[in-house]
């Protein structure tokens, strides 16, 4: 048996320079895993709590000490013997030691990377990639990855409404020209910024540039210009993650949009707006993660894009289902570590592919090198996957991964994002 001889666990960073948890699960047969918890720029009110120690003296308070300690006092005495083969027993024995809807006992940071680790551990017993080893069906494609080239939010003097805009090289011709055309644009379009604002272009926290004004619509013809100057203009489709809980007044049940408040009725409007001008693959977050009514509405109303659910749906099964009830979604942004276990990411997974609806895998701002996100990317054959500007190391490996992927399997292709759009 590949039984867990050894369960260890340490405080590392993210890509932002926030403590981690990292966890290594090694194996009697002498094989090893290892998982790390990324944390989001925003993180929904549904997510797994990531356990912090809040000791100001020691990284603002960003410490992750109390999570680690789970790890090695609580987690690893009752894993060490187990089957590292079998995910949905050890997910489920975590699950059932936090015994909290939000992993709030032991840390969602804790309980996911440990989760991570023995999955790697298991693919290493088998002796294939991860990827391989979450397959549902026979690996023939690897996703189209997206680019998040302009963060919006609260920066300085502007308040972007929408935080990410993404550029979806959707109809290039294999893996290596999609990785290029996404850098291509990238490259021009600070040079399109820089003519629009009189001055440099500015960097976000997520790593894209920072939004050069307070109008959705003036930084998507921005980033069309730099899609033109380009010549990918045959190539290249546009997303949104609208992530708009961060812009939302509960005392006033209102957005803000370009400065000003508007309803959830009128943010819908103005987003169909720019689907009818734009062709926009999805929008991800266009409300706020408790207006389901929203979101419904939403859905009948952007007839040529795809409306998603992230902080709605939070990866959790019974939320996807709610949205399935009140038909607030046509997918949902894929993220494992806001559940909590990789067993519970892939029952969502599988109630939406049941259900017909997509599902994105999605990288986190604070994110890792090596992210799990990737196998699923390729292992369940998503059309589809959300990555960070290509700026920075850990969202270059990520497009690497899907490059050496495509190597590896034999006549690959890049998935056809074209049999999925609506524009």
């Amino acid at each position: 048996m590949a039984s867990i001889e050894a369960v260890h666990a340490r405080q590392v960073l993210d890509c932002n320079h926030r403590p981690m948890v990292e966890v290594e699960v090694r194996t009697r047969t002498g094989h090893a895993g290892r998982g790390a918890s990324p944390t989001g720029q925003s993180v929904g009110g549904y997510e797994a709590l990531v356990l912090r120690d809040n000791d100001p003296g020691t990284y603002d308070g960003l410490s992750v000490h109390r999570a680690v300690e789970n790890v090695r006092q609580v987690i690893a005495p009752a894993l060490i013997g187990r089957d590292v083969r079998d995910q949905a027993a050890l997910d489920g024995l975590l699950v059932e030691l936090d015994g909290t809807p939000r992993k709030s006992r032991l840390g969602g940071n804790a309980v996911y990377s440990v989760s991570v680790a023995c999955l790697r551990a298991a693919a290493a017993v088998a002796g294939r990639p991860v990827y391989r080893t979450i397959a549902r069906t026979e690996l023939t494609t690897v996703p189209v990855p997206s680019f998040n080239v302009v963060n919006g939010g609260r920066c300085g003097d502007i308040v972007q409404a929408f935080n990410e805009f993404i550029v979806v090289p959707y109809r290039a011709a294999d893996i290596a020209e999609a990785v290029e055309t996404g850098i291509r644009v990238f490259d021009r379009l600070g040079a399109v910024i820089e003519k629009y604002t009189g001055t440099s272009a500015g960097i976000a926290p997520s790593y894209g540039y920072r939004a050069p004004c307070d109008d959705p619509r003036v930084v998507l013809e921005l980033i069309q210009e730099a899609v033109d100057a380009s010549g990918c203009a045959d190539k290249v489709a546009y997303a949104l993650d609208c992530a708009s809980s961060q812009m939302y007044d509960s005392t006033t049940g209102a957005y803000e949009l370009k400065g000003k408040p508007v309803s959830s009725a009128e943010l819908v409007d103005y987003t169909r707006g720019l689907t009818e001008d734009f062709d926009i693959v999805f929008v991800e977050d266009l409300l706020e993660e408790n207006d389901w009514d929203g979101f419904a509405h939403a859905v009948s109303q952007l007839t040529r894009t795809l409306v998603l659910g992230d902080d709605l749906i939070a990866t959790h099964r019974s939320r996807l289902e709610q949205a399935l009830a009140a038909g607030a979604v046509d997918g949902f942004v894929l993220k494992p570590n806001q559940v909590g276990t990789i067993t519970e990411a892939l029952e969502t997974y599988d109630t939406a592919v049941r259900h017909g609806l997509l599902a994105v895998p999605s990288g986190r701002s604070g994110g890792v090198v090596d992210d799990i996100v990737m196998d699923l990317s390729v292992g369940l054959q998503v059309p589809i996957q959300k990555n960070g500007a290509p700026r920075t190391g850990e969202r270059i490996e990520k497009l690497n991964f899907l490059l050496r992927a495509a190597e590896n399997i034999p006549d690959c292709r890049l998935a056809d994002v074209g049999g999925i759009v609506r524009f």
